[in-house]
């Protein structure tokens, strides 16, 4: 075949190619007459891939995810006491500083609305600590819209976790996931009720890792924790305690912020890692604390801002700079000094302090770690014991609070944690008021209770025990009850004791 002659062929294969084309857009054209939109979309030039010519690779579909996670993420809505204004003088406020609910409206109750996620078949629930803080009751929904009362077995404020427990059984559940398996760009789906509009699902990709915001505040020890996952997947008010999850339905976050000028969602959400989640809920768990071991030392970020400030030279761009290390602190013991840049525990790089703190996190007094570092841009090797805020290795177990009963009423003693917050010395919070007298006077579920007035004059209330003694000796007897709820705000009711 000569050239003239393939050339020819190639014009001829273009024209016929041409007029089969023309032909099938004309058949197309007279068939799109259809009398359905059925059949209008079946023969679309658009619509040519059917639901048995097009599959979604198993490793990218999310409705598998979704099916396997929703059931177990739940409705979380917490009654907390609010400050409501009142007019008028009082004379119990005069000398007491306490308000009449016969001279204005007695405090309002408002609701909070966020999401839990079910970690056991007996009804153990993640969320954070601030979808729960100061509640006095906390309701919880499954997605079948089966109700519970939940109970708070304890909460780490430092990384805003809370572990609640409903009586339950058979419950479907989320499994832990491995989050330092996470990789950024893999695809994760966020699982929970903002807005009130429950059993939501959203998607999204990781969009990085350790993440440090400055959200968190433990003003008194500074033990904050954050190292987060960030996300695009849609995270708004009401997803706070919800589920991240990988495509294997598997958790590897709790949803606990937005990044936002609004109060909604803006483009980045941010979670705490399953490491660090699961490592929080053993603790409350076992020893009703979280354990948190201390490296023992003060540190910042290495940056070029740094290495000027302090004129020295850091032999690295990454890492964590030590600024001074406690006497007595495991860091100390381990041989570090100020001055020393840390770049890797247990063989993981911390290439920031987040990545640090989130590595320490998870172990416990007593836990032994290996610290890689760097000394004068000569790296080095040592094995740190962790010790506690004490400077020990013991181990800190809560002990539940004594819950007592009298006349249809329920009382426990006050945890510490609550007391040191509210600067009370003792008292007892109401759990439960099943006594008509209690309810129309005012008494509600999680006021506390740390003075009584009767014909004995007042005395201050130490515990449950002893508010139920008091009680007992004033039978038949008006009193006059004082306390504050659980936001702070001083309250008192007069009541009549059966």
């Amino acid at each position: 075949m000569n050239r003239k002659q393939f050339f020819l062929g190639i014009i001829l294969a273009s024209a016929v190619g041409a007029l089969v084309a023309l032909a099938g857009v004309n058949y197309l054209m007279k068939q799109n007459t259809a009398s359905s939109f059925s059949q209008k979309q079946d023969t679309s030039l658009v619509n040519w891939l059917s639901d048995d010519k097009f599959v979604i690779p198993d490793g990218i579909n999310f409705v598998a995810s979704a099916e396997m996670v929703t059931p177990a993420v739940v409705h979380i809505k917490s009654n907390v006491s609010v400050d409501q204004s009142q007019m008028g003088a009082d004379p119990f406020e005069e000398f007491f500083g306490f308000r009449n609910p016969n001279r204005g409206q007695q405090p309002r109750e408002a609701r909070s609305s966020g999401s839990g996620v079910i970690i056991s078949e007996d009804g153990y629930i993640v969320t954070n600590n601030h979808v729960i803080e100061n509640a006095s009751r906390i309701d919880v929904s499954l997605e079948d819209n089966t109700r519970y009362t939940a109970r708070v077995i304890g909460t780490d404020p430092t990384t805003d976790l809370a572990l609640l427990k409903i009586e339950a059984k058979s419950l479907p559940y989320v499994r832990f996931g491995d989050s330092d398996k996470v990789r950024v760009g893999e695809w994760v789906l966020a699982v929970g009720n903002p807005f009130d509009l429950t059993s939501t699902v959203t998607a999204g990709i990781i969009s990085a890792k350790t993440r440090n915001i400055g959200i968190l505040r433990d003003l008194e020890n500074n033990l904050q924790i954050e190292s987060f996952l960030q996300t695009d997947a849609v995270v708004n008010p009401g997803n706070s305690g919800g589920a991240l999850v990988n495509l294997a339905g598997e958790l590897i976050g709790i949803n606990t912020a937005i990044a936002s000028r609004t109060g909604t969602f803006n483009g980045y959400a941010f979670a705490v890692p399953s490491a660090i989640v699961k490592k929080v809920m053993d603790d409350l768990l076992e020893f009703g604390a979280v354990q948190r071991g201390l490296l023992g030392v003060q540190i910042r970020d290495v940056s070029p801002e740094l290495e000027e400030t302090l004129n020295e030279k850091l032999y690295t761009s990454k890492g964590v700079y030590v600024v001074d290390v406690n006497e007595g602190g495991g860091g100390a013991d381990a041989g570090l000094k100020a001055g020393d840049v840390i770049i890797g525990v247990d063989g993981v790089e911390t290439n920031n302090v987040a990545k640090l703190q989130e590595m320490v996190a998870r172990k416990r007094p007593g836990d032994k770690v290996e610290v890689k570092y760097l000394r004068k841009g000569k790296e080095g090797k040592t094995t740190a014991m962790l010790k506690n805020i004490s400077g020990d290795t013991k181990i800190v177990k809560k002990e539940p609070p004594k819950v007592l009963a009298f006349d249809g009423l329920t009382f426990e003693d006050v945890n510490t944690g609550v007391k040191q917050r509210l600067e009370i010395d003792g008292g007892a919070a109401i759990v439960s008021v099943e006594n008509e007298n209690w309810t129309k006077s005012g008494a509600r579920a999680g006021f506390i209770i740390t003075s009584i007035i009767g014909s004995n004059g007042r005395t201050k209330i130490s515990g449950a025990e002893n508010l139920i003694e008091i009680l007992k000796r004033s039978k038949g007897e008006e009193i006059v009850v004082l306390g504050l709820y659980p936001n702070g705000q001083e309250y008192y009711f007069e009541v009549k004791v059966d």
